[in-house]
């Protein structure tokens, strides 16, 4: 699994925190002052890349938290399989298959075979982002 480490206050508003073992974009970060018994905290909100849940994480602010490495790809489609779209990836010419209830349903209609496509790598799963 690609991921690295930081402390909850570092991480910044679009940046990516892994919350219940979901890669996560942050929507909003809110820092409470440090009180009489104990360390400032950070409520840290995100939506999930793959469910698109809501998640909360409050933890401290010196607090490690787990940031997933997110590689930007380009691929084209090849092939509409039903429920899936079979892609390869444009410098290796990988193919792989994207499930196409990872992709959101007005970007799914957009996509076409032989199309051009951004795809992120997140934790050994692709995600389709835009056409290109």
């Amino acid at each position: 699994m690609s991921k690295t480490y930081t402390t909850a206050g570092d991480l910044k508003v679009g940046g990516f925190v892994i919350i219940d073992g979901e890669p996560c974009r942050v929507v909003e970060i809110s820092k409470a002052k440090t009180g009489k018994h104990g360390s400032a905290k950070a409520s840290i909100t995100a939506v999930g890349l793959l469910t698109k849940a809501k998640k909360v994480l409050v933890v401290p602010v010196d607090a490690q938290v787990e940031v997933p490495i997110v590689e930007r790809k380009i691929g084209q489609v090849i092939a509409d399989l039903g429920d899936k779209f079979q892609v390869m990836d444009i410098e290796t010419f990988e193919v792989f298959e994207v499930p196409k209830d990872l992709i959101e349903k007005d970007l799914r209609n957009k996509i076409a075979v032989n199309m051009e496509v951004e795809y992120w790598q997140v934790l050994n799963t692709r995600i389709i982002v835009r056409p290109r």
